[in-house]
């Protein structure tokens, strides 16, 4: 129960993340409209996760059939490439998408090895789960967007954040590099990680710096060195997690020596 609720305290906290903060365009092209509107295409979002779940039951039955050229595991990553409802998670829970990317590809490395049939169904359980929790995730996005608490789909405006909004529009962005890495492209992953260090984190090295020189260090041999080299090497999706993760620690530390800079400034004055 402890699990389900840490699970569920986690995508709420996403989504109210979200909420005030518009996403980043993608390297791999303009998001379509229709995340724009998800409410009125719930239920095509729906009917193509069931398409996409039929498709991949047909590949895994050939395959425990004994194979079959009609229905191979590269149509996998064809098919969902091919829906809308792809975009509407990447733009609204990346970590939910990463997990269906790694999902995908647990299947399809599955197959591809000659796994048991069982093991298959064990990696075509995992995803058909992160389907579904994605599919959740987007309808309660879709909700909070009809009633105009989220802003349009765009490019991130650093200008328009506060240091604190700056740090954590950040710590998506490492999602976002995670999930780049689950569809095995490592190096847009990496072209994420050195633009946020770039056109964010750069941007307050200069307060930072002050406060706690050696933590700006650490962060930038984290965002330069660190965290690309884990992104270019055959680390586990799970080990790129706890690379995160540790960035992710030394972001809020950095965040709470700014907001006590920020309230110390105030009380001055």
């Amino acid at each position: 129960m402890r699990t389900k609720l840490t699970s569920m305290l986690g995508l709420f906290a996403g989504l109210a993340f979200l909420v005030s903060h518009p996403v980043a365009s993608f390297a791999d092209g303009e998001v379509g409209e229709h995340v724009n509107n998800m409410q009125a295409h719930l239920e095509n979002y729906e009917g193509e996760i069931a398409w996409f779940l039929d498709e991949l039951r047909k590949i895994t039955t050939a395959y425990e059939g004994g194979g079959s050229s009609e229905y191979t595991s590269d149509m996998l990553i064809d098919n969902w490439e091919a829906v809308d409802f792809h975009a509407a998670i990447e733009t609204n829970y990346i970590q939910i998408y990463a997990s269906i990317w790694q999902g995908i590809y647990g299947v399809k490395t599955s197959l591809d090895s000659g796994d048991s049939p069982d093991s298959v169904d064990a990696e075509e359980a995992g995803l058909r789960k992160a389907l579904w929790q994605g599919l959740g995730a987007v309808k309660l996005a879709a909700r909070f967007q009809s009633e105009g608490l989220t802003a349009a789909k765009g490019d991130i405006d650093s200008r328009g954040l506060s240091s604190s909004e700056t740090l954590d529009t950040i710590k998506s962005e490492l999602d976002r590099a995670i999930a780049k890495s689950a569809e095995r492209l490592p190096a847009e992953a990496t072209d994420i990680v050195l633009n946020a260090y770039l056109e964010l984190f750069e941007g307050l090295e200069g307060d930072l710096i002050t406060l706690d020189a050696g933590l700006v260090e650490d962060l930038e041999k984290d965002f330069n060195v660190t965290l690309p080299q884990a992104l270019s090497s055959e680390l586990s999706l799970d080990a790129l997690n706890q690379v995160v993760s540790q960035m992710k620690g030394k972001l809020d530390q950095s965040k709470k020596l700014m907001q006590e800079a920020e309230n110390s400034r105030r009380s001055v004055f």
